[in-house]
């Protein structure tokens, strides 16, 4: 059974792309791990107003996370491996894999990441939306 499409109308022409980035974000919803906050930073002075995602990595170092941007998505991935010499008593902090991905929209840039206190911080910056208004010539056919 299908779902009928809110971007099926006649009148919403070129909206395919975004139907697709729907879908895509709904079936990754569903993993929670890592957590993550999404938070918006004023502008200051000296940088413009930006987006902050913020992923709580406790327990992995920096060369075990990738943040790449594949297109317009930005993902980040994170690797720790079995340290096969430990002998544990309990095991209550597993390795574990993860990878979380954020579709970005057109334009938007990635600043930097920084790693801190088992916090993984990722920078974007808003693009200044731009005022398009231009005349559109009527040709007369007679």
């Amino acid at each position: 059974m299908t779902r009928p499409s809110p971007f099926g109308h006649p009148f919403l022409l070129g909206f395919d792309e975004i139907e697709q980035a729907l879908d895509r974000v709904s079936k990754a919803a569903n993993d929670g791990y890592p957590p993550y906050n999404i938070e918006r930073v004023p502008r200051t002075e000296r940088e413009p107003e930006r987006l902050r995602i913020t992923l709580a990595v406790a327990g992995f170092t920096r060369d075990q996370l990738d943040v790449m941007l594949e297109e317009n998505q930005l993902v980040v991935r994170g690797r720790q491996v079995e340290e096969r010499e430990r002998h544990f008593l309990h095991r209550g902090i597993a390795a574990r894999q993860f990878q979380r991905a954020f579709l970005l929209a057109d334009g938007m840039e990635v600043l930097g990441a920084d790693l801190s206190n088992g916090l993984l911080s990722i920078d974007l910056a808003r693009p200044e939306p731009e005022r398009v208004v231009r005349k559109i010539t009527i040709s007369a056919r007679d």
